[in-house]
């Protein structure tokens, strides 16, 4: 190659535009519903729409994971990521709704509108991970599933640290079956401020004497599972699962399980 075909082949590549971030996907915004299979009622949607960070690493895992657990319980599931789901008449067929890492404002008006008549006819929420993050500005969905804001979590070496997780309410039906003191490997959410000062309920904290949060994350009470008792409908909030491995950890898989029988209205 000539040092003009190289100036050249440095030109083309300087210029190029970069390759798409696919932890950040250009939002959207969906207007046409799925067709759902028939006989879905009393049924489990697992939706992980993504207008905000995208958790790719452990999104396709734990989708299977909890489409595992759901036929466990005995209840039928649906995946997707398309947001006209939330309507009405179909998300009648479906008594839980699972937000896995469903991030940024990925509903519309209407469709947010449907999915808070979803809460208040008695309708379960279980959201995880980066369905509680600083993506969410929807006033309805943060004073209704979150009740705090996102912070930020650990970087760099410390991204992904063990910690040691202890229950505030040993006896909460969500914790039912779990083994403590429990050590998992996470990345550990921090918010601005405790959400019971929003009127939840913590089910569980992260001991931060069991891992390095830094100065400026530190909360001193540091919950990590906690549910809104103010709605007619059930809702509970999990900071963790931010790895594939976290959803293989028998602990988290119980606590799973226990969620989604406890959003449908179950207590044991």
């Amino acid at each position: 190659m000539t040092v003009l075909q190289t100036i050249a082949v440095l030109l083309l590549l300087l210029g190029a535009p970069a390759a798409p971030d696919p932890h950040l996907p250009q939002p959207t915004y969906d207007e046409v519903a799925p067709e759902l299979p028939e006989g879905r009622h009393d049924a489990v949607l697992i939706v992980s729409k993504t207008n905000g960070w995208r958790h790719i690493e452990h999104i396709p895992h734990s989708n299977a994971v909890l489409a595992d657990i759901a036929a466990e319980l005995g209840r039928q599931s649906y995946a997707t990521e398309n947001g006209a789901i939330f309507n009405d008449e179909q998300l009648g067929h479906f008594s839980v709704v699972v937000l896995n890492s469903a991030s940024g404002d990925f509903l519309t008006r209407e469709q947010e509108g449907a999915f808070s008549r979803f809460l208040a006819r008695g309708g379960g929420i279980v959201a995880l991970h980066a369905a509680g993050d600083d993506s969410h500005t929807g006033p309805w969905y943060v004073h209704s599933i979150i009740g705090t804001t996102f912070i930020g979590h650990p970087g760099g070496d410390d991204h992904i640290e063990p910690a040691r997780i202890v229950p505030d309410r040993p006896d909460d039906p969500l914790l039912a079956g779990l083994t403590f003191p429990w050590t998992l490997a996470d990345e550990w959410y921090s918010f601005d401020a405790n959400p019971a000062d929003n009127g939840m309920q913590v089910v569980a904290s992260i001991d931060e004497d069991s891992y390095r949060p830094g100065e400026a994350l530190a909360m001193g009470a540091h919950p990590v599972i906690w549910t809104n008792p103010r709605t007619p409908g059930r809702v509970v909030y999990s900071a963790l699962g931010h790895t594939p491995e976290a959803y293989d950890d028998s602990n988290y898989r119980r606590f799973l399980a226990n969620a989604i029988r406890w959003a449908a209205g179950a207590t044991a």
